[in-house]
């Protein structure tokens, strides 16, 4: 195990049209033992950057360092790492055994009977022993992903890499693998890097999430931190489900004019914005608030148009008119009932909004964690 260090990486593809930067400078620290998610929109350059730590594409610039030693030149086989892929890519006519134990075959001189011990080590760990003679036809997709997994265990790597594991199950099996690659790497304690687009799998599963936009490193920081602390519009808007809401503004003194409506900031917070004249009010739609009237501060009335019954809360898709064109997103209990149609009162807290500056999209001012409650463990 080790530390892996990004230092400026930088990837550039040629074609006819010129020079294409895939990953643009990304400096990042992952630490011995630690989840790291690399997420983002489709091109965005994750599976790239992932790519460039295996070695299976070259760096442009920059440097990759897997515990202090410069990687950039090593071959695939040299850098002591394991990749495993969305495809499971495994050998049809080859058992569960037979495809665990063949790149250690093919990769070192280790005895047969201690690659043996080892397959059987993980086939148990990952509760997959009595298939252990069995062929990938014969298996689930979830069994195939155990294998998929055991084949990059048996190698006893300094880091796990892996571009879209989970994405080929279905969401119940997906939702399970997910708790067992937690238990996996918590037990395993290997340094993992893990490219999703799924941000459920990012914020679930991971120590840090990197958040990549245009081969840009947009921010790196805890799954709580990037939500409620975003750096950027960016960031703000892909990370949550349904998406932050946002309203760009004119700031004139102490208020906030939108098209449809004015929002009062407070002194700190109107201090905060500084002389910022364009601003881009952002609230998540669980941080909406219903109300008794319009007659509060920072409170609006606004018609229902769209509600998305989904169990254990409700998404209510809101209009500030009926005729509108933009609406706007809040989250109710879902013992809560709204009506298409209805004409409600909706207000929002002042402690829960973002702010950003909507020329730059960097965040001016953010909900605080301090907010977070700690609940005590049982004595």
């Amino acid at each position: 195990m080790a530390q892996l260090t990004l230092d400026n990486v930088t990837k550039t593809f040629q074609d006819d049209d010129g020079e294409i930067i895939a990953v643009d400078n990304v400096s990042v620290d992952i630490e011995d033992g630690e989840f790291l998610c690399v997420v983002g929109p489709s091109g965005c350059g994750k599976s790239t950057t992932l790519r460039m730590i295996a070695g299976l594409e070259d760096i442009t610039s920059g440097e990759i360092r897997l515990g202090g030693q410069i990687i950039n030149d090593q071959p695939p086989a040299r850098r002591n790492v394991a990749m495993v892929f969305q495809s499971y890519a495994l050998y049809p006519h080859m058992t569960v055994r037979e495809n665990m134990a063949f790149g250690l075959e093919e990769s070192t001189d280790m005895p047969d009977s201690e690659i043996d011990q080892r397959v059987e080590e993980a086939t148990k760990m990952l509760g997959i022993f009595d298939l252990i003679d069995r062929k990938p036809g014969e298996l689930s997709g979830g069994q195939q992903q155990r294998v998929a997994l055991g084949r990059a265990i048996v190698r006893d790597p300094e880091v796990f890499l892996m571009d879209e594991p989970l994405a080929n199950l279905d969401a119940k099996l997906k939702a399970e693998m997910r708790t067992e690659l937690q238990h996996l790497q918590e037990d395993l304690d290997v340094t993992t890097v893990y490219v999703t687009h799924d941000q459920t799998e990012a914020m679930t599963m991971s120590d840090r999430i990197a958040i990549l936009n245009d081969g840009i490193l947009q921010q790196c920081a805890t799954p709580l931190e990037c939500y409620h602390e975003p750096n950027n519009l960016f960031v703000a808007g892909f990370i949550g489900e349904p998406s932050m809401n946002f309203f760009p503004t004119t700031r004139e003194g102490t208020t906030l004019r939108a098209d449809r409506f004015e929002y009062e900031l407070g002194d700190e917070t109107a201090a905060a914005v500084s002389e910022t004249t364009n601003v881009t009010l952002g609230i998540r739609p669980e941080d909406i608030e219903l109300a008794d009237s319009t007659a509060a501060v920072n409170t609006f009335e606004a018609v229902v148009d769209v509600v998305e019954p989904r169990g254990n809360e409700n998404t209510a898709h809101l209009q500030f008119d009926a005729d509108a064109d933009e609406q706007f997103t809040m989250t109710v209990d879902g013992m809560t009932s709204l009506k298409s149609g209805q004409r409600i009162s909706v207000a929002f807290p002042e402690e829960a909004i973002h702010l950003f500056d909507t020329g730059s999209g960097e965040a001016i001012r953010n909900r605080t964690l301090d907010e977070i409650e700690t609940v005590e463990s049982v004595v």
